[in-house]
């Protein structure tokens, strides 16, 4: 099993083939691409060090190890309002301090973060969805935003090779709006989640139940997994069992020989030659020492996450660009997008009391979209659609201790004995690129490194908020005709950033007087900089996006290199 070392310590040259801005999912596979493609290559994180296995210190550690029992404490409320309703107890050492890094909320907006070598990587919920046609054409169909630059048959390759490398768990289901992959098997539905598949197939043809697409391995690669199901992966994983940065790409960079890994490096501005048209590199400070350093290198691949590497540009404004490098287009830091969450509902069923499951699912149930696909099912009020994710189990302990009365043997007896079955559904609805969701710079306030802080303007429109209310009428409908019991709908109202999706910032597209990048993730106004991370998405579909960002930055690296051997960067 291969082992991630850095030596942090040590300094780095100053000059690169290329330098990559972030190392999460983006990021890793920015490095391992041009790594393997023989680039001399500097990968710069702006948190700390993270060794693989070794810092994983909570992963075998069990609910009453922790002083809290897991449950969120008084101090993390208020030291990290907004983190904390992400994390427990068993995964808070890789979120931010919300009080050491503090944004500007113009209306409510959680931006979640994980500054340590290998970002959100380390706690993403490893759900992979290809997008399609359906989804490249949208904004052209309906004259919404500008047009893809590229088709569902541009990625394709792109995503078959890094579904090969990740390792998901998936089944095929042969249908043209959610594309098949290269799967390993499927990590299978437990009774009531087969039973709910089998009765929805039935009671709604068309619409699909499908096990969740999950980058969790039920096969082994190259020493990373099998997953052990302990289902507690946002702790790190000694066993490989599922797609990270440190786990995968980065360990296959570090084994070229070609990548140079420094952390604790804040990318304070991309460095622009005015002379040449061109990035000569970026300018960083050290988190610890506050040591600013210069490092140059011939590409530059920007990968600090959507918000973050949007408020790089807009902070390297020059006297060309003054509202940020590369924004001729005037879009840098608009169309800011977030899946909306949590809304839906679950129900109990009354039946397979004589079974159980063994082991804990890392992954769920899958509802593809089923709305505004054609002219059946259709959104009377709203455009695009959304998907359901979602899982079945036991009511436990967990669910009794609250409201059972008593003590005793026969208390206790009363207590480990599984409850009814419950099934629970929520949906992950698309949002749509609205000029004025937005990140911009304050120029007032800094933060602890003198940099300015981000602003964040985000709401929900109409057709987000009636697309809401769809959702949870066609839960209860599905609940209802499938024979569940007891159906509760459920509305959290989650402010944008609470799917953790964030994307649009720097957007593609064909034209480069409405958009920052051109087909292969290449800024128009500076061809040398290139954007894989959720900045790049044009729209954000209702499929969870972290796929996306893989295919398209293989493909962009790809790109990259070729121009570089033939010298047009």
């Amino acid at each position: 099993m291969s082992q991630l070392n850095v030596n942090i310590s040590s300094k780095p040259n100053t000059s690169y083939d290329a330098i990559v801005v972030g190392s999460g999912i983006s990021g890793g596979w920015a490095a391992k691409e041009l790594c393997e493609k023989g680039l001399k290559t500097l990968l710069l994180e702006r948190g700390r060090n993270v060794e693989h296995i070794k810092d994983y210190h909570t992963a075998f550690k069990k609910p009453w190890d922790f002083k809290n029992r897991l449950l969120e404490s008084l101090e993390d409320q208020e030291e990290n309002p907004i983190q904390c309703q992400a994390y427990d107890e068993g995964s808070k050492h890789f979120y931010v301090n919300d009080k050491e890094h503090p944004y500007i909320q113009e209306k409510p907006f959680n931006w979640i973060r994980g500054y340590q070598l290998g970002g959100r990587s380390l706690t993403w919920g490893r759900q992979c969805y290809r997008l399609s046609d359906l989804d490249f054409e949208a904004n052209l169909k309906e004259d919404i935003a500008v047009d893809w630059p590229i088709r569902y048959k541009d990625l394709a390759p792109w995503y078959d090779y890094v579904e090969r490398f990740v390792g998901i768990a998936g089944r095929n289901e042969g249908l043209s709006y959610l594309p098949d992959g290269k799967f390993q098997p499927p990590i299978e539905m437990n009774c009531v989640e087969d039973y709910f598949s089998k009765e929805i197939r039935k009671e709604f043809p068309g619409r699909v139940v499908t096990p969740g697409r999950s980058a969790n391995l039920t096969e082994s690669i190259e020493g990373r997994g099998p997953c052990q199901f302990r289902n507690l992966c946002d702790r790190g994983c000694p066993f490989s069992g599922y797609f990270s940065s440190n786990s995968a790409t980065l360990p296959a960079a570090l084994k070229t020989g070609n990548l140079t890994l420094q952390t604790d490096s804040i990318v304070m501005e991309v460095l622009y030659d005015k002379d040449k048209n061109r990035a000569e590199g970026v300018r960083v400070i050290d988190a610890v020492t506050n040591e600013e350093s210069v490092y140059y290198a011939d590409i530059i691949f920007l990968n600090a996450s959507t918000i973050a590497t949007a408020a790089i540009l807009l902070n390297s404004a020059t006297d060309q660009f003054p509202e940020g490098l590369g924004n001729s287009s005037g879009q840098l830091g608009h169309n800011l997008m977030d899946h909306f969450v949590i809304a839906g509902a679950e129900g109990e069923f009354h039946g397979f009391e004589d079974q159980y499951y063994y082991g804990r699912n890392p992954g769920c149930i899958y509802i593809p979209r089923f709305r505004n696909l054609d002219d059946t099912d259709k959104g009377n009020d709203f455009t695009r659609g959304y998907a359901f994710q979602g899982y079945g189990e036991r009511m436990s302990w967990r669910d009794k201790y609250k409201t059972l009365d008593g003590f005793g043997e026969e208390y206790k007896k009363e207590l480990m004995t599984p409850g009814p079955w419950r099934l629970w559904i929520g949906a992950w609805g698309e949002t749509l690129p609205y000029y004025d969701n937005k990140v911009a710079l304050s120029t007032t306030q800094k933060d602890k490194w003198g940099l300015p802080l981000v602003k964040i303007d985000f709401q929900y429109h109409s057709n987000e908020e009636n697309m809401r209310n769809d959702i949870k009428s066609s839960a209860y409908e599905m609940l209802e005709k499938t024979g569940f019991k007891n159906i509760e709908v459920f509305d959290h109202e989650r402010p944008g950033g609470s799917a953790v999706h964030e994307m649009g910032t720097a957007r593609m597209g064909r034209d480069p007087k409405t958009s920052v990048l051109n087909g292969f993730n290449q800024m128009h106004d500076v061809k040398n900089i290139f954007i894989t991370d959720g900045s790049c998405m044009t729209s954000s579909a209702c499929q969870n996006p972290s796929l996306t960002y893989m295919a398209l930055t293989a493909r962009a690296c790809d790109y990259a290199a070729r121009e570089m051997k033939q010298r047009n960067l």
